[in-house]
């Protein structure tokens, strides 16, 4: 392997690291989260936890990354470490987990939309919808025809978020109308209840910090890693914590903690009423185009995925099939818009699809984050040269701990997740039988 000298210094790594974490969910999660608080203290503490859980991941993946460099998802690490059928489904689940949350996001893009355009009597559920699987559908067109959005429109998108928040943060130094106390309180619960409920809103805390994975990919890009990686995302988590803690409390202060959970377009409320409708409807539209780009891009890269799985002879050879031309990956494209649009047909509720993804990710990234003991004893780096993250074994323990645990708590809840995702990971192990089959009966016609 060629050396090249590694280009991604400590300021390019914080951008990136915080430009993959901050996504929409910061904008549909709080009320989700307040919805399972029983007082404000839990509220916060959730988005606290959720921060450290997301540290401790992204120092994992780090050194995962640094150890054992991945192209084209996490199939090789998963056939390296455990099994090559392992492999197969764990990257099956995460290819539709990301489908499913690639619709989540579009139905909050489309819940701001229909909120802030639509008349009063079209604000259902059902309209909202409908606009989601256009904003999929209309991208699977744009995809089509080979056009591409730049990086630096998707700088762009990500700089009218940062900026939307920081406009929406100007609410803490606004009066506001004083707002009535929580009727809830924490000892109107039992402790059982409580920890329940804290498990409950670490769903969505967990869905709006998620992105960190990435920096799997990033142990052989990066200029002193052992250094430099360390310290790029704990200088992130500094970043994204603070905001995260006051985007929430500008909603508790200005929207009311007892009504968060009530409701819509929380960052589109928010804005109304501390500049008019106007704004109102303006932050709306932003929003729904910063969730047309992730739409965008989701659907540019999955199926690469897929495209990767095919070429390394897992999946059968449709999907590596591609337009020359354009290098449209059609076959590939098309079956993960399929499963996206699947999604929405199957619920137009977003705590619904929230379950499904996050209980998927649990999977994923439990036996990811694993595979950093295994290749502890398989690989070893030089510590000047490589990223080897402080406080292990305990910070890849805690973080598999933490989604094991949040796991339980969908599985306490939605039974019909777990089941779901049983029947994924045996259709896949199935598919993977079946497709080793064929592919040996292929070898002895060959060779015949």
């Amino acid at each position: 392997m060629p050396d090249q000298k590694p280009r991604l210094g400590l300021f390019d790594l914080t951008v990136i690291v915080i430009s993959l974490v901050i996504g929409m969910g910061i904008f549909k999660a709080p009320s989700l989260v307040a919805a399972e608080s029983p007082v404000p203290f839990w509220f916060f503490a959730a988005w606290v936890a959720g921060g450290l859980v997301a540290l401790c991941g992204a120092l994992t993946y780090a050194e995962i990354g640094s150890r054992y460099p991945v192209m084209g998802g996490y199939y090789r690490i998963f056939a390296y470490c455990y099994h090559p059928m392992v492999g197969f489904i764990i990257n099956i689940v995460i290819l539709v987990s990301n489908a499913i949350s690639t619709a989540g996001v579009a139905l909050i893009g489309a819940e701001y939309l229909v909120h802030a355009f639509f008349s009063v009597h079209l604000q259902t559920a059902f309209v909202q919808q409908v606009v989601a699987i256009c904003s999929i559908m209309i991208f699977f067109i744009v995809n089509m025809t080979g056009l591409r959005m730049s990086a630096t429109t998707q700088n762009i998108l990500m700089g009218i978020k940062i900026l939307m928040m920081l406009i929406l943060l100007t609410s803490l130094f606004i009066p506001v109308p004083h707002r009535s106390a929580p009727v809830s309180s924490s000892a109107s619960f039992t402790a059982l209840q409580q920890l329940r409920m804290f498990g409950a809103a670490l769903i969505a805390v967990t869905f709006t910090y998620e992105g960190y994975q990435q920096t799997i990919n990033f142990g052989a890009e990066v200029n002193r890693p052992g250094r430099t990686l360390p310290r790029a995302i704990v200088l992130a988590m500094a970043i994204i914590l603070p905001l995260y803690l006051a985007m929430n409390w500008a909603y508790v202060r200005v929207i009311g903690f007892d009504q968060l959970p009530h409701t819509q377009a929380i960052a589109a409320r928010l804005a109304g009423t501390l500049f008019g409708h106007a704004a109102d409807q303006l932050f709306s539209l932003l929003l729904f185009i910063s969730v047309l780009g992730y739409v965008n891009v989701s659907l540019l890269s999955n199926p690469r995925v897929v495209f990767a799985m095919s070429e390394d002879g897992i999946l059968p050879a449709i999907f590596k099939r591609r337009q020359a031309e354009k290098q449209i990956l059609f076959p590939a494209l098309l079956l993960f818009t399929i499963i996206c649009v699947g999604a929405l047909f199957a619920s137009n509720q977003f705590n619904v699809l929230l379950n499904y993804t996050i209980f998927l990710d649990c999977i994923g990234m439990a036996s990811s984050a694993a595979t950093i003991f295994i290749l502890r004893k398989r690989i070893q780096v030089n510590p000047k040269e490589q990223y080897v993250m402080r406080g292990y074994p305990w910070i890849p323990a805690l973080f598999i701990l933490a989604y094991v645990a949040i796991a339980i708590s969908i599985a306490m809840e939605d039974v019909y997740t777990v089941w779901f995702s049983v029947l994924l990971c045996l259709a896949c192990g199935g598919i993977y039988l079946i497709l080793k089959m064929l592919s040996r009966q292929q070898r002895v016609s060959n060779q015949a």
